[in-house]
């Protein structure tokens, strides 16, 4: 792997990569962000009574919803280029969650997505693909690693849950799933391990329900095309798994 300015050529055209790989039904799930996110902005200036969220907050909702589809798309295919995205959603969505106080997913986002973004980035460059350089190459778990992840993810959403149940909070119980399971699941992508895709499945029909009792339109919709992703990347990192990484199988 190159360094210097060859390095960032070779970033800029793996990031090109990335784009012309999104499919068709991907863009169209780009435009729908885009414009729901983008009405509720403008409207939220126009008549700040259409929104539960402040103007100013709109912006920062418009930038998470943009950057975090993104990072999902790029995750799914396992391009690196998610990284990048990923690290501005993180820091856009931690003003979010603050605002609102929903501090169980907010410190998953400061102390466990943004370190692991970072060190994502690193891992996945590691170990690129030797053809589609713009991939990272994927693992897989055996089934005893399975159970343990499993019943982990079970202990530590209860102990967290009482934790921060102690200190208060919003719909607890659905908030430290989310932050058991994110934290493992991040764990897993960072390290390349496609099983994580069983717990964002998981972990991303709590968020939907969780933003359907506090309703908000932009992220509804974001954590609703995170649902759908999840279904799409556990197809993409199984196949890469058998096709671009066999000795994993």
């Amino acid at each position: 792997y190159a360094t210097g300015g060859s390095e960032d050529r070779d970033y800029v055209s793996n990031l090109k990569k990335s784009f012309r790989d999104l499919r068709w039904y991907e863009w169209i799930m780009i435009v729908v962000m885009v414009a729901i996110a983008g009405y509720t902005m403008v409207m939220a200036f126009i008549d700040p009574s259409t929104s539960q969220n402040p103007p100013w907050l709109t912006v920062i909702n418009f930038i998470s919803a943009i950057a975090g589809i993104l990072c999902i798309f790029f995750t799914a295919k396992a391009s690196i280029s998610c990284c990048i995205f990923g690290i501005i959603n993180t820091v856009v969505y931690v003003i979010f969650l603050a605002y609102w106080q929903i501090y169980g997913t907010m410190c998953l986002e400061i102390f466990v997505y943004m370190p692991f973004n970072i060190i994502q980035w690193f891992v996945w460059a590691k170990h690129r693909d030797q053809e589609l350089t713009q991939l990272t190459m994927t693992k897989k778990l055996s089934y005893k690693a399975d159970v343990i992840v499993a019943v982990t993810v079970a202990l530590s959403g209860l102990v967290y849950y009482y934790v921060l149940d102690s200190v208060g909070g919003n719909v607890a119980l659905l908030d430290a799933y989310t932050v058991a399971i994110g934290i493992i699941a991040v764990c897993m992508s960072a390290f390349r391990y496609r099983e994580q895709y069983i717990l964002w499945l998981v972990t991303d029909i709590v968020a939907v329900a969780m933003y359907i009792v506090f309703f908000d339109p932009v992220y509804l919709t974001k954590k609703s095309i995170y649902l759908i992703m999840a279904f799409v990347g556990i197809y993409n990192w199984w196949t890469l798994n058998r096709v671009r990484t066999p000795g994993n199988m």
